[in-house]
């Protein structure tokens, strides 16, 4: 069977100070969903169409779809000018889960998007690894200040939540967070920074260079592996440990 082509897809890692480390909004796959039911994960889907549609390139297109796709999973929408009200950000999500286009909701509204403050943090693509790979995009966001409560979806999300990366892997350790091979590399590589500044530091710093893991024998034991010098802490893991799906 003919591998299939890498599903466009864009992630947005939405973040707000905590009292010791930044906080990271965080959704949870409902269970029974067949790719990665019950998996812990940033928000975001698939860069449709309509996406296109209303960006100037397709890294811009990555960014709407990040954004559409968090205000439908969560209620939350990231980089609204202005802001819209708590009651008006419920409504948002109702409609995009509805079939609205996001731009046609804006607009009636009077509300733009600035996706020039999204910075880009990774690119992930597992070709090779995955039944269903996808080529997608990473993005840090700050939340604004008082943003209403994460909702879930009802449907493909059951629980949205604001948790520290260190929570998360430990979590993740203890056998009660799962944490799929990319998410997890991600959330190790966010746990190192103290604050929402240093994140963006680094990620303005590097290079995105697409992460394509690989599977390598190390002392006779297959480890799934990435690159080096992308700035991840933990560039392998054994294969038997590894979650992809």
């Amino acid at each position: 069977m003919k591998d299939e082509a890498p599903i466009a897809a864009a992630t947005l890692i939405v973040m707000r100070d905590g009292p010791t480390a930044p906080e990271l909004l965080m959704v949870e796959r409902a269970a029974g969903l067949r790719f990665a039911g019950g998996a812990v994960a940033f928000p975001g889907g698939r860069i449709e169409p309509v996406d296109y549609a209303s960006a100037n390139h397709s890294l811009d297109a990555a960014k709407v779809a990040a954004i559409r796709e968090t205000a439908e999973e969560t209620g939350i929408l990231i980089a609204a000018e202005p802001r819209p009200c708590e009651q008006a950000m419920f409504e948002i999500g109702v409609e995009l889960r509805a079939g609205r286009s996001l731009s046609a909701i804006l607009a009636e509204r009077n509300v733009r998007l600035a996706i020039a403050t999204l910075v880009p943090f990774a690119r992930w693509c597992p070709v090779g690894l995955e039944k269903r790979p996808f080529d997608t995009h990473f993005f840090l966001a700050r939340a604004p200040e008082a943003l209403p409560l994460p909702i879930a979806d009802g449907s493909e999300i059951s629980r949205v939540f604001w948790t520290s990366a260190k929570a998360l892997l430990d979590g993740a350790d203890q056998g009660t967070t799962k944490l799929m091979f990319p998410t997890r590399r991600n959330v190790e590589r966010l746990a190192h920074f103290g604050n929402i500044a240093e994140a963006c530091e680094d990620a303005a710093q590097r290079p995105i260079g697409m992460v394509s893991p690989w599977i390598e024998d190390r002392g006779g034991i297959p480890h799934l592996c990435i690159p080096e010098n992308l700035g991840y802490p933990v560039t392998a893991e054994p294969l038997d440990k590894a979650i992809l799906g």
